[in-house]
């Protein structure tokens, strides 16, 4: 099955530029997109300024918060999503599946909800789906994916008309059921596929473990399918996000800090009281300084902040796509992976899955960067290891130096990982050429590195000349 309505462009890991028709809005959205969550009944900062001020293509909202009140519902039918919130771009509305979620049972069912969704003007519908959460008995993870999957199956026979319609990816932490979960929903003829139920993880920093269950799914999902990672509003982790092939955002945190006076940044949270500068240059950040802006009154302090917060997260996403433009988004990743404990295991969890990274990452591009160990297992090397196993050397070829990944960028002081990785590259283009006398020039490898050189490979240390 190919899904017309969505475009890779550029592509760098599993992370690519898109463009997401959405035919019902009559727009189409660049991704990696965030959508910001917009509460109909809390707005602090106003859609149409999410639009003009800051860029926004596309945003979500609840669209059970409307049905579940007779106002907003009455108001919402008459008039539309669309000229309610004030928004000319995209509108994604969930179904209530949050509510599920944190209360336990909503009085709405999908083939209910849907049409609601439809007939307030939704450019992409969301089904009732169970989020299962992390950690739960397997039993239970099977039997509400199970119940998950009926719900999209029903909402395939809803005629939506051009509305689309999201594909929740369930399976709590169990990386088969999201593989299955995922195959399932490609196969149905939905277009958007959230990866759901992945916020408990986020806020408990368990990076490593989300960026497993976004490789499981991604691996039941075609090349074709936009990806939305639910719940994901901290742009110190959409660089990882993105590098795992999401494309789709929705982030409430913009708000919900702001609320508590936190601050957002790429390398985390901070609390306002404990800032003498701000360490940003937006407009916010600009006309302000902390205390200045502790000064204010709270409504005013909390509008501000979530300004602020919006221009730090958009920002962040146009970082990423010219990262992704330049095919050094890894680069990225593993600098922002720096900014915390848990996102360095993020990051170590994503070179583990370098080989399914490599399917899909440009055969060549920019100047390979060496920054650490991780560095030596990202899907460029293993690619290179690959082929070294394969070539046969003849006098006519083209020097191996001068072909990527071999014109990295490489620090002078080289740690063990490197080294170890170099000596294995060695090893299997030696195995791969028996009749080639080999000779390694080298300058003070370690002696546990160099046990790994094949005996016939004669050594000389640079150093010693």
């Amino acid at each position: 099955m190919t899904r017309e309505i969505f475009e890779i462009r550029d592509q760098d890991a599993l992370g690519r530029i898109g463009e997401l028709a959405v035919p019902r809005a009559g727009v189409t959205v660049e991704t990696p997109a965030l959508m910001p969550v917009v509460n109909p009944h809390l707005s602090t900062v106003d859609p149409a300024r999410l639009e003009s001020e800051f860029g926004a293509e596309v945003l979500i909202t609840n669209s059970y918060i409307f049905y579940g009140s007779d106002d907003y519902r009455d108001e919402a039918l008459d008039r539309g999503l669309h000229d309610v919130l004030g928004f000319d771009g995209a509108i994604m509305t969930d179904s209530g599946s949050f509510q599920l979620a944190e209360y336990g049972d909503i009085d709405v069912t999908t083939p209910e909800i849907l049409q609601f969704q439809h007939d307030v003007g939704s450019d992409i519908g969301t089904p009732v789906d169970i989020p299962t959460p992390p950690d739960v008995e397997r039993q239970q993870a099977e039997e509400e994916l199970a119940t998950t999957q009926e719900r999209l199956e029903v909402a395939e026979s809803v005629d939506m008309g051009d509305m689309l319609v999201n594909a929740p990816v369930q399976g709590s932490t169990y990386p088969d059921l999201r593989e299955e979960a995922a195959r399932h929903a490609y196969g149905t003829d939905l277009d958007v596929f959230p990866v759901g139920a992945v916020v408990p993880l986020m806020n408990d920093y368990r990076y490593a473990e989300m960026v497993d269950v976004v490789a499981a799914a991604k691996r039941g999902l075609g090349v074709d399918a936009p990806v939305h990672l639910f719940g994901a509003g901290h742009p110190m982790m959409f660089a990882l996000a993105v590098a795992m092939g999401c494309d789709l955002f929705d982030s409430a945190a913009y708000a919900l800090y702001a609320r508590d006076d936190r601050y957002l940044t790429v390398r985390g949270t901070e609390q306002l009281d404990d800032l003498d500068y701000f360490p940003c240059s937006c407009p916010v950040c600009a006309d302000y300084a902390p205390a200045e802006l502790r000064s204010l009154a709270d409504r005013e302090r909390e509008e501000l902040l979530a300004e602020h917060n919006l221009h730090v997260t958009f920002q962040e996403i146009r970082t990423i796509k010219q990262a992704l433009r330049s095919g050094n988004l890894l680069e990225l990743v593993e600098t922002r992976a720096r900014a915390h404990p848990a996102m360095l295991d993020g990051y170590r969890a994503l070179v583990e899955h370098a080989e399914q990274l490599e399917r899909e990452e440009p055969v060549s591009k920019g100047a390979f960067f060496y920054l650490s160990g991780e560095s030596a297992r990202r899907p460029e090397v293993v690619r290179h290891h690959d082929r070294l196993a394969r070539l046969h050397l003849d006098p006519d070829d083209q020097i191996l130096s001068e072909t990527y990944p071999l014109t990295a960028e490489v620090p002078e002081r080289m740690d063990a990982e490197g080294h170890r990785s170099a000596a294995l590259g060695v090893a299997r283009l030696a195995a791969a050429n028996p009749e080639t006398a080999f000779t390694l020039a080298h300058r003070g490898w370690p002696e546990s590195v160099l046990k790994l050189v094949p005996e016939g490979v004669e050594l000389v240390d640079l150093r010693e000349e």
